[in-house]
């Protein structure tokens, strides 16, 4: 399967490096987008690498973000000597604040599993929390610290994963793909635009769009769009510098000053429309986590749909059909999850036995509806 040719449907970060590693392996391949590579949720996403936040305890999805949190350092460094793209890599470490007890419990049986497992967490009081960002707000009562959560720019990832994807010799082209083409039980190409591309494998790493492919065989709503708000700050020096995580958003600082803010939780279909609403609780997320940020320039907002689960895993892996092959439904870990799902849908393509065991991220684990 080394030469072989293979479609992927999606252009986002999860395609185009799903496309970078298969090529780099010899594959031919092309990569199918129906606009511009990396303009949904990819773009629309805060770059955050937060494993250790993210998790509400051991298991394989704990296991399979953290070993691609560990990809990272690498990953940055080949995409800028591929590109000349500097990703923004930033080990800047995560802050989740509490602002009453009960919070402040819930943060403590966090941190006691995490460092069962031997992972990097400690529990913060109100002055360490402070002593650390001082920006922060007076009735931060405790948080949960996680020096090895980071970030990434997200949105110089996404340029460098196409340019590094089309260096090494994947193809894009642009156009609607209205499902996969079927011959004999086995998936041999797709129907874009009412051409029909062959290939040897289809990977359908569409996002939110890809349970609007036909032909999956895969219920449409397993994976569903979860639209996301966000709004950008910008401050004249940096107020603070881990990622702020609370129960209700987050925080996230770049070195250039600016701030992201995030994010809601809706299911609106496939409206992407940002909503007063939306920018109230956002904005008053922000002030209540940073006061500072209530004199800050609104630079920009913006809303992304998030491919979302109903058990918030993604589908990775080989799909209902000899031929097909998935890896959506990724919702808020995408970026995070980047080079971990490159490796194991490039080695599941290739004939090879994945790195890491895909049975708890199987398409077929969701009941029938």
């Amino acid at each position: 399967m080394r030469d072989a040719s293979v479609i992927i449907v999606g252009g986002g970060v999860i395609g185009c490096a799903i496309a970078l590693r298969l090529s780099q392996a010899g594959a031919r391949v092309t990569v199918l987008e129906r606009a511009i590579a990396g303009a949904e949720a990819s773009n629309a996403a805060g770059g955050i690498l937060a494993p250790q936040m993210e998790s509400e305890g051991p298991g394989p999805f704990l296991e399979l973000c953290l070993r691609s949190r560990a990809l990272y350092p690498d990953f940055a460094a080949e995409l800028l000597a591929l590109t000349g793209v500097n990703v923004n890599y930033l080990p800047s470490g995560l802050l989740h604040v509490a602002f009453d007890g009960a919070g402040a419990r819930r943060l403590e049986t966090t941190v006691e599993w995490q460092r069962a497992l031997k992972l990097r967490a400690e529990l913060l009081g109100a002055a360490e929390v402070h002593a650390l960002e001082p920006q922060l707000s007076p009735h931060v009562v405790a948080a949960a610290r996680f020096p090895d959560d980071h970030q990434v720019d997200n949105r110089l990832l996404t340029r460098a994963l196409t340019m590094a994807a089309a260096k090494v010799g994947a193809t894009f082209r642009t156009g609607y793909v209205r499902g996969v083409v079927e011959e004999k039980g086995r998936v041999v190409g797709v129907d874009m635009d009412g051409d029909t591309l062959r290939a040897d494998a289809v990977v359908i790493a569409a996002g939110s769009w890809s349970g609007l492919v036909q032909g999956l065989s895969v219920d449409p709503r397993v994976v569903r769009p979860a639209r996301g708000q966000m709004v950008q700050l910008q401050t004249r020096l940096p107020l603070f510098s881990h990622v702020i995580f609370s129960d209700k958003g987050y925080l996230i600082p770049r070195a250039d000053g600016r701030v992201l803010a995030g994010s809601t939780l809706e299911f609106a279909g496939f409206e992407k429309n940002v909503t007063a609403e939306g920018l109230h609780r956002i904005l008053a997320l922000a002030m209540e986590l940073c006061p500072a940020l209530g004199s800050t320039p609104v630079q920009e907002t913006w809303a992304g749909l998030r491919p979302y689960t109903d058990d918030h895993l993604p589908i990775l892996g080989a799909g209902p059909l000899p031929g097909l092959f998935l890896a959506t439904g990724h919702f808020r870990n995408g970026i995070l999850l980047a080079p971990i799902t490159a490796r194991l849908l490039a080695q599941a393509v290739l004939g090879e036995t994945p790195s890491l065991d895909l049975t708890p991220f199987r398409f077929d684990r969701f009941p029938r509806r």
